[in-house]
């Protein structure tokens, strides 16, 4: 009779182990809290993990590395167009400055090889969302949805992903938006001053106008915020035009060039 209750238990328990490695990975919708938060042990490892956030990397959105020490972080959003991509990446090389990436999923489809060659520089990459959509009008399961999308579209091109890093389109966020960013795994980074290049010769900027922003703005641990597309309508790609006098002004001031990375084992800003 012992015997057979043992063999019937072993029976169940081997059972119940096939179906826990047949269920597919991922497939579970991750469960929300009763205060629409996202409960970490529910999210699929598929994205990222909660607990490989650092603990000194959550709770804000960085616009600075918090550092004494007279280095810089150039960033370029990649979003809308690619007309200057070719004029920044031959630049950092020739200079032998880094530099961070953050792709929308949207653009990495449009533009592989671009995102390849970007990927190749060996540069940080980091994630802006799939449709480059304000965070905070986002549910959860579809701020989820165009993470994930955005990962493998840039896995597809680069051969590796985003995390930690994500940069919120626009810079538009609430408390409540970093919270549920860093429950999925990711640091926010923000930026110290936006070059306005983006804002094109139309828009009333130029080449000197975009050097000056910088300069005026400089400080230790200063994030730079760039674009690497062209405008829609007059097509100037200021912030590559300008690139090399950002390079030069800075480094004529003492200052060097690191990337978001440096943020990793900061303790405040």
């Amino acid at each position: 009779m012992r015997r057979r209750q043992f063999s019937t238990l072993v029976a169940v328990a081997v059972l119940a182990g096939a179906m826990v490695i047949a269920a597919p990975v991922g497939s579970a919708r991750p469960a929300e809290g009763a205060d629409g938060s996202i409960v970490a042990d529910s999210v699929p490892t598929s994205l990222l993990a909660m607990d490989t956030l650092p603990r000194e990397l959550r709770g804000k959105a960085w616009e600075r590395v918090p550092t004494r020490k007279k280095v810089v972080a150039l960033t370029f959003d990649a979003g809308g167009g690619s007309g200057g991509v070719r004029k920044v990446l031959r630049t950092l090389k020739a200079e032998g400055v880094p530099a961070t990436f953050f792709l929308t999923g949207r653009w990495a489809r449009t533009f592989p090889g671009k995102t390849k060659r970007i990927a190749k520089g060996g540069y940080p990459l980091g994630n802006h969302t799939e449709t480059h959509g304000k965070v905070p009008s986002m549910s959860n399961a579809r701020l989820r949805s165009e993470l994930r999308s955005t990962e493998k579209a840039i896995r597809a091109a680069a051969g590796r992903g985003t995390g930690p890093w994500f940069r919120f389109p626009y810079g538009s966020h609430t408390p409540r938006d970093i919270e549920r960013l860093n429950d999925l795994g990711y640091a926010c980074v923000q930026w110290t001053v936006d070059t306005a290049g983006w804002m094109g010769t139309s828009g009333g900027m130029s080449v000197t106008s975009v050097v000056d922003r910088v300069v005026r703005a400089l400080r230790p641990g200063a994030i730079v915020l760039m674009h690497v597309g062209e405008h829609p309508t007059d097509g100037s790609t200021l912030d590559a035009d300008a690139l090399p006098l950002i390079i030069d002004e800075l480094r004529d001031r003492g200052y060097d060039f690191t990337t978001v990375d440096a943020l990793r084992g900061s303790r405040g800003g």
